[in-house]
């Protein structure tokens, strides 16, 4: 009965051992899942991240973060909207700003019927030169667009007088109804000269967006008339007001 009784305490006991031994391990195992469902979290959160980025049409709190992102890129395009806005507002003060371009629209080349001209020596001995004065007579804004084209004498047989480029001005002249402009105008070299021919009338004509435009203004020479050698005679571009340098040749 004793020997039995030993048996049995030392049967207990071993399953009490074996029980502890199965408790330890189960935690152990616990533990384990815990590190590796703990393990598994931190790729997820990376693949959180990795959502946020690709996954755009995810309505989640990554896609807002891309969205965030991309509002911040899309706020740099809206600034560089504002900078192109520069651009178009350059682009418009370039379009206002060029005369030419608002010439042909609002400002139409002057006709020769819109403009009365006239002439005066220059205040020199001998004369050399002489300044013609375009005044708008038209009742409305117009150009005179590149400089008068001149004829001393008959127009069929009259020598072409060439412009001076240093004279050209950075933009079309505009005139206002009532308002001038002005062109410097070499006639001879001063003296007596054999090739000089007395001018009592002469013809100008203008510019047209074209070409020369059709029909000429006849202008009468100061009193004595104006002693002109086409050899050698010049003449300036339009101009607001004749300027140093630009219009001395």
């Amino acid at each position: 009965m004793r020997h039995h009784r030993e048996n049995t305490v030392l049967a207990v006991a071993a399953v009490a051992a074996l029980a502890l031994g199965l408790t330890a391990c189960g935690g152990s195992d616990d533990t384990g899942a815990k590190d590796a469902g703990s393990a598994s979290s931190a790729p997820q959160a990376a693949g959180t991240g990795d959502g946020g980025t690709s996954a755009k049409g995810d309505p989640g709190a990554a896609d807002g973060s891309t969205t965030a992102t991309g509002g911040s890129t899309s706020g740099g395009a809206t600034a560089g909207g504002s900078t192109g806005g520069g651009k178009g507002t350059t682009a418009s003060t370039a379009s206002t700003g060029s005369t030419g371009g608002k010439t042909s629209a609002k400002a139409p080349a002057c006709a020769y019927g819109d403009v009365k001209v006239t002439v005066k020596k220059a205040d020199e001995v001998p004369t050399e030169h002489v300044v013609l004065t375009a005044t708008n007579v038209s009742g409305r804004t117009c150009t005179l667009l590149q400089y008068p084209l001149l004829a001393f004498g008959p127009i069929q047989t009259a020598k072409d007088v060439p412009a001076v480029e240093k004279s050209r001005p950075a933009v079309p002249v505009v005139v206002k109804n009532g308002e001038s402009a002005y062109a410097n105008v070499r006639i001879s070299l001063g003296g007596v000269h054999e090739d000089n021919k007395a001018v009592k009338e002469f013809n100008v004509n203008l510019f047209a967006a074209g070409g020369p435009a059709e029909g000429s203004v006849v202008v009468k020479a100061p009193a004595g008339g104006l002693a002109v050698d086409e050899a050698v005679a010049k003449t300036g571009y339009w101009t607001y007001e004749l300027r140093n340098g630009a219009d001395e040749f």
